[in-house]
């Protein structure tokens, strides 16, 4: 419901990535993703997590990925669902962010609490 008004507003929001690609493509994905049916976001996201058997344990942040094969997937399905401005890294930081991968180092104390 965002108009032309409240995009101009965001891009005068120092507290935020003033990037107009950016902010035009959140809009017109948040359109994208109202038009669905209820849930249908949060199946398709978790349709693409990794097979438990393959959660990795990074012991250093140069063992974290920047993407994956599933976030690959995520995002050309989004984008062909219409999406914009969306790759497998925001994918794969989307994945992070909803608790699909918990890439904590082995001995973060925040390792696995996305899990209890």
């Amino acid at each position: 419901a965002f108009t032309e008004d409240d995009e101009a507003r965001l891009l005068a929001d120092s507290g935020i990535v003033r990037n107009r690609a950016k902010i035009s493509a959140a809009l017109a994905n948040a359109r994208v993703a109202a038009d669905w049916a209820p849930g249908e976001l949060d199946r398709l996201v978790w349709s693409h997590a990794p097979d438990p058997a393959t959660r990795r344990v990074p012991r250093s942040t140069a063992e974290v990925p920047g993407s994956t094969p599933e976030s690959t997937a995520l995002a050309k399905e989004l984008k062909r669902r219409g999406f914009r401005f969306v790759g497998p890294t925001t994918a794969y930081a989307l994945m992070q962010a909803c608790g699909l991968v918990d890439d904590h180092l082995a001995d973060c104390w925040r390792r696995g609490t996305a899990a209890r």
